[in-house]
Formats: structure tokens, sequence, C-alpha cells
């Protein structure tokens, strides 16, 4: 299965020997079978691009390596990396840009690993010093249009991190305009604008922070 979001549409890739009968096709969420060939796919981007009506894709075809592969031609991929911060009080870190609350992340530097990367994008992005990064979370997928307007996919590889809880200096040249630390709790006790992909790196965080 490959899981991406395009313009917050969800769209599953899948062979079709995982596709079962319980996915169904309503108004909100379609199943399709893939036809082989990529304008058949490059259709329901253009379609996602300009509305966010439909909820849900599922794409199925028994050439799963194939499917995969014209959906990924489309596209231009660019790896970031970034961090879910817990401190002390159990509180994560975030951010708010551009109107969403999330989480930092970054494009990785050339010659830089994903975990530096990581590092280096939660430091610059809220301004704390000290920051202790443990395990690999998840790996999120969405699109997003290039300054030239070329389609492409960011990547982004999502990190366990812990720290001490400081001074925030949200990093006003990338569009933040709050730094802050919330439980989950705290988080969802009212309505928040935020990606769906941020939520999957929440819903994969470490037992215990709530």
């Amino acid at each position: 299965m490959y899981k991406i979001y395009v313009n917050e549409t969800k769209v599953l890739l899948l062979p079709s020997s995982d596709y079962t009968t319980n996915l169904k096709t309503d108004k909100d969420n379609l199943v399709i079978l893939y036809m082989g060939k990529p304008s058949h796919i490059l259709n329901f981007i253009d379609m996602f691009e300009k509305s966010k009506r439909i909820k849900s894709l599922v794409l199925h075809y028994p050439n799963f390596k194939k499917l995969k592969e014209d959906f990924l031609g489309l596209f231009r991929v660019v790896e970031a990396a970034g961090g879910l911060v817990v401190n002390e009080n159990n509180e994560i870190l975030f951010i708010h840009r551009r109107g969403f609350w999330d989480l930092p992340k970054g494009k990785l530097d050339p010659e830089e690993t994903r975990r530096e990367a990581a590092k280096r994008e939660v430091k610059e992005e809220t301004g704390i010093r000290q920051v202790q990064l443990d395990k690999k979370l998840v790996v999120t997928n969405h699109t997003f249009k290039n300054g030239k307007g070329k389609r492409c996919i960011k990547k982004s590889h999502w990190y366990l991190m812990f720290a001490p809880n400081q001074k925030l200096i949200p990093q006003a040249e990338e569009d933040i305009t709050k730094a802050r630390w919330m439980t989950i709790k705290q988080f969802f006790s009212k309505e928040r604008k935020v990606y769906r992909s941020i939520l999957d790196v929440l819903e994969s965080s470490i037992t215990g922070v709530k």
C-alpha cells in the first residue's frame, strides 16, 4: 500500500489482491480499478487539486509496482524530515504556519542525512537548542507545486524527539507565527486547522503522549 495526500484528499494505491468488497464508492469516497494509463491518474490529481469534495480515493491494480511507478512518474519527489518533540510535561511542540497548525519539518540540504535534517529543522523553526532525537515514527507523503508550477511530492520522514521545556522563537522568515507546547488533549480541545498528514504523525506517536 502507498498513501499520499493530494490537496487533503487521501489517495491509497493498492494491489488488486488487497482490494476487498468492504471498500465501496460513495459520494465522498471513490474506489477505482486503474486502467493502466498514467493519464487516468492525472485526471484524478487534477480534480483533487481543484476541489476538496472527495475525501478519499482507493486506486487498485493487479500490478502494484506499475501502479506506483506510474503515479510517482507524474511528480518530482522532494525529501524532507521533521520531528514530533515531547517535553517533560508530556507536551508536544506545535507550530502555526500559513493558517494551519503543523509540526516542524523541512527539506534536506545537500549531503545531509534525514536525522540531521530533522534535528536542524526543529531547531531552526522553533528556536529550541536542546533536543534529543529518538526513533523514527512514520513517513508521510503529500503533493504540492513548486515555484515553477511543477507537481512535486514531499516525502517527509518523522522522528520522535525529546526536549526540556524551553523558550520558543518561531522562525518568521518561514512564515511561522507561533510555536507552542501543548498536550494532545489541549490541542484537540478546540477546532484547529491541521493537515491530515500531521494527524497521521500524531497517531503514530509514542504511547503515553496524551
